[in-house]
């Protein structure tokens, strides 16, 4: 009879316990979408039962919100909270707003699991029938960006920085989220397509520029 036996199982806190349940559902969240992500799979990514899963979440749709909803608010909050620092000195606007596109491109790459959970959120059934699915925080931070914009410039902007700043966030995202179908195999690496959305979005909303530095170099 063998004298080896199964190494025992580490018995979890329960703040463990939460933190593996949590990191459970934003991952299934993620790959499955609200509706897809049962509790019992929930339960299997987290190896608990499902039965714990409701002893520190009342309700599926209350997992969600401090799986994805609660985490990317405080993150958005942050990014708000840089973007509004003061700068030193004041350049154009064409070169604030490349430089409010890169912020918004470094925030979506970090945080693009939790944006896709709750965009897919968005459009369940369930899920809208729960309030889920819908931030807030969005809004004030598409002011925010504007009244940044608006302040880091002297310039006019041809465009109210209240639609660029929602165009932007649509263009930085729609990429980072459609990027294995828009650039299949090796058509483009990371930071070229990022340099293309930069230049597409700012030379979209200052077309003027263009045609001076064309006539610049003839």
């Amino acid at each position: 009879m063998s004298s080896s036996s199964s190494p025992r199982r580490h018995r979890r806190s329960s703040s463990e316990l939460r933190r593996a349940i949590l990191s459970a559902a934003a991952g299934c969240y993620a790959d499955l979408g609200f509706s897809g992500a049962t509790t019992s799979a929930i339960a299997n990514k987290a190896e608990t039962t499902e039965a714990q899963i409701f002893r520190y979440f009342p309700s599926k749709a209350e997992l969600f919100r401090e799986a994805i909803t609660g985490p990317l608010e405080e993150h958005l909050r942050r990014f708000m909270a840089g973007l509004s620092q003061p700068e030193v000195g004041r350049a154009d606007q064409r070169e604030q707003a490349a430089l409010y596109v890169r912020e918004l491109q470094a925030f979506i790459a970090e945080h693009l699991p939790l944006l896709r959970s709750l965009l897919t959120a968005g459009f369940d059934q369930k899920a809208r029938e729960g309030g889920l699915g819908d931030l807030d925080l969005l809004q004030e931070y598409f002011a925010l960006g504007a009244q940044t914009m608006h302040a880091r410039s002297d310039d006019e902007s041809p465009i109210a920085p209240e639609l660029i700043v929602r165009i932007s966030f649509a263009a930085v995202l729609s990429n980072a989220l459609f990027a294995d179908w828009l650039y299949p195999g090796n058509q483009a690496v990371k930071e070229e397509i990022d340099e293309a959305v930069i230049r597409f979005v700012v030379d979209g909303v200052y077309p003027g520029h263009i045609l001076a530095d064309h006539m610049e170099q003839e």
